[in-house]
């Protein structure tokens, strides 16, 4: 009796330490299966400007690099970024986009007006 509560005791164990393992591993996973994410929070698509000087602002997760327009832009600590961009008059398309560490690409576009000033 007492070595089956010792063996039920270690297998119980070993499964919990399983599952344990198995918990961290799909919340580990969870960068690989999202892949990078690009969230801007301003300015919104389609907005109309009359000052040629912009502030694009947002947030990056899961990146390895993030680009604005083909020029490599950095994140703060908790994947902020700010960057001024100067438009040209008229429709301008603004492109992000970023590649996190397994090679997974991600882009956005912004499509923003400049009316002449």
């Amino acid at each position: 009796m007492k070595r089956n509560a010792t063996s039920t005791l270690k297998i119980g164990l070993i499964a919990l330490l399983g599952i344990i393992v198995l918990g961290y591993s799909l919340f580990q996973a969870q960068k690989l299966i999202r892949g990078p994410i690009i969230e801007i929070s301003s300015p919104q698509n389609g907005s109309t400007f009359s000052q040629p000087l912009i502030e694009i602002k947002g947030r990056a997760r899961n990146i390895a690099y993030l680009n604005l327009d083909g020029r490599k832009i950095f994140t703060d600590k908790d994947g902020y970024f700010t960057e001024k961009l100067l438009l040209s008059p008229g429709y301008n398309i603004i492109k992000l986009d970023a590649q996190d560490k397994f090679k997974t690409y991600t882009e956005k576009k912004l499509e923003i007006i400049l009316k002449e000033y």
